[in-house]
């Protein structure tokens, strides 16, 4: 009797344990009953009947197929290496469950056929310059033919694509090749504006060398007339200081006749070849005739007193 019992306790506890499943958070849970598809279960605690129920768990986390290394031909009969990756996540997981039975099998082979056909129409240059191209239509091709899988391809990256050695080697001298004529157009393009920026120093030197003897000339010519001019302020100051002083001190026109006498030895004394005369002359012209009147006067009265 204790042994029956203790054979259904232990039957019990294995029914029960069982009959609970544990769907995680990143997980679908799809429940059979006889082989029959019943439900979808969501995360958490989930009873079943044993025996008679099964579940069968779905990853429904985006995840990566590693496409393997493989020969394709370009459209110029160039035969690369390609190497991709796929991004994929289940958006559906009865049809990924019940309409592919190898969903990532599947998906591999898609992929490598689909590189083919794509980079076929494509020639060797296109190729190697239009991963981001190649990429999106890989992906569009691949998202269509996984719909009916449940199945949403996220991405598609082209890892590396390989030509043969000798293209390699090839490709490498016509970069150089194109490096060097760069680099030579650079040089020829830096000298000649070098040129062009010294002759534009040259022209705005001699420019400016004109500028500064134009205004070396135009300051000289101001400083000259302003020094005219001041001298003749000051001659003209001083000529009115003696004319006043003359006119103050009330000479007589003899006087006035030696002084003009006196002023004109002295001018005569100069450098100058040429001496102008005052136009007011006449008063001092009557005293000059004054004085030779008072000389030939002079030697009667002499002899008059012998």
């Amino acid at each position: 009797m204790f042994t029956l019992v203790t054979m259904l306790i232990v039957f019990a506890i294995i029914f029960i344990a069982n009959s609970i499943k544990i769907i995680r958070q990143y997980e679908k849970g799809l429940v059979e009953t006889l082989g029959r598809y019943m439900g979808t279960r969501n995360p958490g605690a989930n009873v079943i009947i044993p025996i008679f129920q099964r579940m069968l768990r779905v990853d429904m986390r985006e995840r990566v197929i590693d496409v393997p290394p493989q020969s394709v031909i370009t459209k110029d009969n160039v035969s690369v290496i390609v190497d991709a990756i796929i991004y994929f996540q289940v958006t559906d997981p009865v049809k990924v469950v019940y309409n592919i039975e190898n969903f990532a099998l599947a998906a591999l082979k898609l992929a490598q056929t689909n590189l083919r056909n794509v980079i076929g129409d494509m020639e060797l240059d296109s190729t190697l310059t239009s991963r981001e191209k190649i990429n999106t239509q890989l992906r569009v091709v691949m998202d269509e033919a996984t719909d009916k899988w449940g199945v949403k391809v996220t991405r598609v990256e082209i890892q590396k694509i390989d030509p043969p050695r000798d293209i390699t080697d090839a490709m490498s001298k016509q970069m150089k090749a194109e490096r060097e004529k760069r680099a030579n157009i650079l040089e020829a393009e830096g000298l000649r504006q070098a040129a062009i920026l010294k002759a534009e120093g040259a022209k705005q030197a001699v420019i400016l060398d004109a500028e500064a003897v134009n205004e070396k000339q135009v300051l000289e010519a101001t400083g000259e007339a302003e020094a005219i001019k001041k001298v003749a302020e000051a001659e003209k100051y001083k000529i009115e200081v003696v004319y006043n002083a003359i006119h103050e001190g009330k000479p007589t026109n003899d006087l006035i006749a030696i002084k003009y006498l006196e002023a004109l030895g002295k001018v005569a004394d100069g450098q100058a070849t040429k001496i102008f005369l005052p136009l007011e002359t006449s008063g001092v012209t009557a005293s000059l005739g004054g004085i030779a009147e008072l000389f030939k006067d002079t030697p009667k009265k002499l002899e008059k007193s012998v």
